[in-house]
């Protein structure tokens, strides 16, 4: 299964963030799943790649032409796809992935999971979504999709394929089982 991740080129200021990409990226690896990343060496992408590679897992890098990003490129990656533009780079990377995951990260990171949100409330998109909430890191995007529902913009079945996790085992059985989670709320 190809797992898209979405994540900072930096670190961010807790090392709990890198420690549990590393701890996902482990789990991707072990349990012979692939990655589909933006091919950067730093921050959270490299913790995450790293971490796959070493657990003997394929990562496929996504990398558009931007000459910030072309300089960050992983070198040893398994594969490597370039693109023109950003706009085509998220777009490879939705048609290349069956479950999604945003790990912390920036204004690009929530530009690219609001668009598989969206995708996916048309049925254009069908896998897991996942927010690695390391530290409550998202529970503000959580209140504001309840918020979307709770003033009618948005049905509840746009989000039933959405789960808020920091543990990387929960977060695989959601993705292994397509978004679904038995006997309790997503979130």
């Amino acid at each position: 299964m190809n797992i898209a991740v979405y994540c900072g080129s930096s670190a961010g200021n807790q090392s709990v963030f890198t420690t549990r990409a590393g701890e996902l990226g482990r789990k991707i690896g072990e349990k012979s799943h692939a990655l589909v990343y933006g091919g950067s060496n730093t921050g959270m992408m490299g913790a995450i790649a790293d971490a796959v590679l070493h657990a003997r897992g394929k990562v496929t890098g996504v990398i558009p032409d931007v000459a910030v990003i072309k300089a960050r490129e992983h070198p040893g990656l398994t594969e490597y796809i370039y693109t023109d533009t950003m706009a085509e780079r998220k777009s490879r990377m939705i048609d290349l992935a069956d479950a999604f995951v945003a790990m912390p990260g920036g204004i690009g990171t929530l530009d690219e999971i609001t668009e598989v949100i969206s995708l996916s409330s048309l049925g254009i998109v069908k896998g897991a979504i996942v927010f690695l909430n390391t530290n409550g890191y998202y529970d503000g995007v959580k209140e504001l999709l309840k918020n979307i529902v709770g003033n009618g913009y948005g049905r509840p079945e746009y989000f039933e394929r959405i789960l808020f996790s920091d543990d990387p085992e929960e977060i695989l059985t959601f993705i292994e089982n397509g978004g679904i989670v038995t006997g309790k709320e997503n979130g």
